[in-house]
């Protein structure tokens, strides 16, 4: 709750505008502070504050409920709780149904290896009629890198629901449904609009957000340091989180890797260094990988899917989930997107559950263009 934002909270517009003004968005920032501390950045007077802090404080602080009232509490929105089909058996098993809704779902992978195939895939299902298993909506695609190929999502649709896709004009239909915003940094995610897309999402019947990728939003930015990045990122995490439980739908964001080793610590995995005119294979290329946004990220999430390659094969993992034990699917990729060479998963143990492997990468195969 620390991280609710100041914006939604019952305080009086004008105190509300002025924490903005001065870049004061959750309740952690402004509970950071002394009154006096904010009273002097605030420039208001220390009733006012004293007012704004005890509001903020009651609803960063929730009252306690005894088990029987989270057991009713339960009940009463299960019409609102749901998942969203991945069409893949093994993995919507292990998932209860699939991605969950009101919750941040995570993929996180090397590039090349199905993130973009697997986010256009749900983005397929999502506005699929209810009858054959979607959720009869639209679909907000934030494509920050330009991998989302429209011609690769009917190709989807034709191999894998062809029942579907072959009634006349339900292709072009499905297609006018995923709704493709190519922002090209942080920048332009500005708090107005923001507020335009929790706007459209309800206003739209929006029924699954994706961002492809966060990662690629905020290397996009122009910052003096890792610290603005992180408060950036802060607010977003804070953002997705709340708008998830608001708007009762799946989220699915898109996470990069990056190396973690003694020479090279931020270098990411797949950049190879030349030498001579070569491209030499360094034991970069094989070092120990991890997601590229960080802990604060890690912990944000309530379902990490890790897509990696290991000895030439693609595995999918479930490596966080509050509903399922670690799980590993191997998976290839065909004209109709993600396939599963088999629905039993493999138990995982031990540390092998957050290593992230992109070793036998070049056998990729590339769909018009897209295979990432």
């Amino acid at each position: 709750m620390a991280n609710k934002l100041i914006g939604e909270m019952d305080l009086h517009k004008r105190i509300s505008n002025i924490f903005a003004a001065r870049n004061i968005i959750t309740a952690k920032d402004a509970l950071s502070m002394t009154e006096f501390e904010l009273m002097e950045l605030l420039d208001v007077g220390m009733k006012e504050i004293q007012s704004a802090v005890r509001l903020i404080s009651e609803a960063a602080s929730p009252p306690c409920l005894s088990a029987r009232s989270l057991l009713e509490q339960k009940v009463e929105n299960e019409h609102l709780s749901g998942h969203l089909p991945t069409h893949l058996k093994g993995l919507d098993s292990a998932l209860c149904g699939g991605i969950p809704f009101g919750v941040l779902t995570e993929l996180v992978g090397p590039p090349g290896i199905g993130k973009s195939q697997f986010c256009m895939k749900l983005a397929l299902s999502a506005s699929f009629p209810k009858a054959y298993g979607g959720l009869d909506g639209r679909v907000i695609y934030i494509d920050v890198e330009s991998k989302f190929s429209s011609r690769r999502v009917i190709e989807m649709g034709l191999k894998s629901f062809p029942e579907v896709f072959h009634l006349k004009g339900m292709a072009q239909e499905m297609a006018g449904r995923i709704l493709v915003l190519r922002p090209t940094s942080l920048s332009d995610f500005t708090q107005s609009s923001i507020q335009e897309l929790k706007e459209s999402i309800l206003k739209n019947q929006v029924k699954l957000l994706v961002i492809d990728s966060m990662t690629a939003l905020l290397s996009g930015e122009n910052k003096p340091g890792a610290q603005r990045q992180q408060h950036q990122l802060g607010w977003h995490i804070s953002f997705l989180k709340s708008l998830a439980e608001f708007a009762r739908i799946p989220i699915v964001v898109t996470n990069q890797v990056r190396s973690q080793n003694r020479d090279e610590t931020s270098q990411y995995s797949f950049q190879a260094k030349l030498k001579d005119g070569f491209q030499e294979h360094t034991r970069t290329y094989d070092s120990h990988l991890v997601a590229a946004l960080g802990i604060n990220w890690a912990h944000a999430v309530t379902i990490r899917l890790v897509l990696e390659s290991k000895s030439g094969q693609r595995i999918i993992k479930v490596a966080k989930s509050p509903m399922s034990p670690p799980l590993a699917f191997p998976f290839h990729i065909t004209s109709a997107g993600i396939s599963l060479l088999s629905d039993e998963g493999t138990e995982l143990k031990g540390p092998g559950i957050n290593n992230i492997h992109a070793r036998g990468h070049s056998d990729m195969i590339n769909f018009n263009g897209d295979c990432s």
